[in-house]
């Protein structure tokens, strides 16, 4: 017992010799460690020269393909010649958070391993109010996340506002045609031409919504026969809404036709902190869930603000892929990996999705309530109900009319008001 005393006596003695000795040995001189090496690597802008700018990958391994060849019309000759302009990350060398000055657009695409390959490519439309793009957030980081689950990945460089274009004639113009590209190469690629999506951010997606129902026209528009593309479908097979500008839907917007074979949707934004994104999700909600587009999806998170607004902190707002604070809103990614997976989109290759079955089966019943007089509108179906008696005695004639492109049938000695049915269907004399 004195033994064991007197070593318990004499452990802080111990103890604190240490602990001096240690500190000493961290006063004294010691030389200086190397300076660290710069950066390797680092992405820059290519040079500007007279036969046209030629843009430069935002991440390794990019394969990067102008949208338009030399010459093209849709470019503006005065200005393809200018260099992009990178906004570069002050803290993460090599992080291109944003670029402007974007004259000659492109798409840049990733594609996956063999062995993971879903046949699945989304392309990124990055937002910034149409001042900038940012690709940082809201495209580079999407590419190894969405790789780990098999899909290639598509960065769309488009042009801005802010540098003298037009978003509707010229922007939304850049992503149709970068959907008809992506699918042009797709067999190159390793892509299935049938898994063609398109998501865009805030003002990428004032591009992405008008993609998805405004592909007929943009198609027939550009169906020259010396176009290398002519023939091939701009029509996305998905399309992702996230936090969005003003859709086509918008109310102060005069909304177009929705084709019977829109694709599918998600959508997700903050509500009542992010309120007038919230409304314009829920705009382009409405439109297709007013006439039954199968598989529309959207997440309102109660707990979520735009990109860049500020919070109580003092801090602002993040994007993209980023976790908000540990809030829902910042796993919204993977509600939207559930919904593509629940679709089909995430089988082998050339594997027909649901969602393609879905469509086809809508078109097929919109076909059939209009061959049977119904039109799946209970007003018309109650007003006639001896349709089939009649049928054999009248005239009618197929008009698109409304953005639901609803038939319109003709019936002698007998007219409907327009508002009288809410699918917006008119009979008349």
């Amino acid at each position: 017992m004195p033994r064991k005393t007197l070593s318990s006596a004499f452990a802080p003695l111990v103890l604190t010799a240490l602990a001096a000795a240690n500190g000493s040995a961290q006063n004294m001189p010691r030389p200086p460690l190397p300076p660290l090496p710069a950066p390797l690597a680092m992405p820059k802008p290519g040079p500007a020269n007279d036969a046209g700018y030629a843009p430069q990958p935002i991440l390794p391994g990019g394969v990067v393909v102008p949208l338009y060849p030399p010459g093209s019309p849709f470019l503006k000759a005065e200005r393809v010649r200018e260099a992009e302009q990178y906004n570069m990350s002050q803290a993460v060398p090599g992080r291109i958070n944003s670029i402007v000055n974007i004259h000659n657009p492109s798409i840049e695409v990733h594609t996956v391993d063999r062995g993971l390959n879903t046949g699945a490519a989304v392309i990124l439309v990055a937002g910034g109010g149409h001042n900038t793009l940012n690709v940082g957030s809201e495209s580079a980081d999407f590419v190894p996340f969405f790789y780990n689950y098999g899909v290639s990945t598509v960065i769309l460089r488009n042009r801005l506002r802010k540098d003298g274009y037009d978003v509707q004639k010229d922007a939304v113009n850049d992503a149709q045609q970068a959907i008809r590209l992506v699918r042009a190469y797709a067999k190159e690629w390793g892509i299935d031409a049938n898994k063609i999506g398109i998501m865009g951010f805030s003002a990428g997606a004032e591009l992405a919504a008008p993609a998805a129902v405004l592909f007929g026209d943009f198609d027939k528009k550009n169906s020259d026969a010396n176009d290398p593309l002519a023939g091939i479908s701009s029509r996305p097979d998905f399309v992702g809404i996230v936090y969005p500008g003003p859709s086509p839907f918008a109310r102060n917007r005069t909304a177009p036709e929705i084709p019977r074979h829109t694709p599918p949707a998600f959508l997700v934004c903050g509500g009542s902190g992010d309120r007038v994104h919230a409304v314009w999700a829920m705009e382009y909600f409405s439109a297709m869930l007013g006439i039954g587009v199968p598989n529309i999806e959207m997440h309102i998170y109660g707990n979520g603000r735009h990109p860049g607004d500020a919070l109580p902190d003092g801090s602002h707002m993040t994007g993209g892929l980023t976790d908000r604070n540990d809030t829902p809103f910042g796993a919204w990614q993977f509600r939207f990996i559930e919904w593509f997976r629940d679709l089909g989109f995430l089988q082998k290759p050339d594997v027909e999705t649901k969602a393609a079955k879905d469509i086809a089966a809508f078109v097929n019943s919109q076909l059939k309530q209009w061959t049977d007089g119904t039109w799946g509108c209970p007003g018309l179906s109650y007003l006639f109900a001896g349709w089939r008696k009649l049928r054999s005695t009248m005239s009618w004639t197929a008009v698109e009319t409304g953005p639901s492109r609803h038939s319109q049938r003709i019936i002698s000695g007998r007219i409907i008001p327009p508002n009288f049915c809410p699918c917006r269907f008119m009979l008349q004399e």
